[in-house]
């Protein structure tokens, strides 16, 4: 697959918005670093955005992640890695990034409330609307990860 646009030259005022919106996400929301991890890569996962993954499991795996945690987030639902705050977070990712088939049900969002506040559940919402907006941009321009052959 070869790159569409360089969407960062052609439209820096479109990247410094989306770059605003992740910088209020990973420097000013107050989220938790290992449930931003979770729901980037989810989030990433459902939209088949590589460039994303890619990223993002490099850098849990950096922060301290491991690889039973990473490898599996598509199987949150069958694994006990992972912990209530944890699922409620990924039930919310999915319901998101997923919209127009789940309509954001009451079940999604009730599973949030007795670990965040609401101005929390407001931030990881947008949390989860910034990394759906950069999937868009990476798959809908075809950025490139980089190839690790060691792998």
């Amino acid at each position: 697959m070869e790159p569409r646009i360089d969407y960062m030259k052609v439209s820096p005022d479109a990247f410094q918005a989306v770059w605003g919106l992740e910088k209020f996400v990973s420097q000013k929301a107050g989220i938790e670093p290992r449930l931003l991890h979770l729901l980037k890569i989810r989030a990433s996962q459902i939209n088949g955005c590589a460039f994303c993954i890619d990223m993002h499991v490099k850098e849990a795996r950096q922060s301290g992640m491991g690889d039973q945690w990473l490898s599996l987030i598509p199987a949150w639902k069958e694994s006990a890695v992972y912990n209530e705050k944890e699922r409620a977070v990924l039930a919310w990712t999915e319901s998101l990034t997923n919209v127009a088939q789940t309509g954001a049900p009451d079940g999604d969002f009730s599973v949030l409330e007795p670990h965040f506040s609401e101005e929390e559940i407001v931030k990881l919402t947008v949390a989860i609307g910034t990394i759906n907006i950069w999937n868009r941009m990476a798959v809908g321009f075809r950025s490139q990860h980089e190839v690790d052959p060691t792998n």
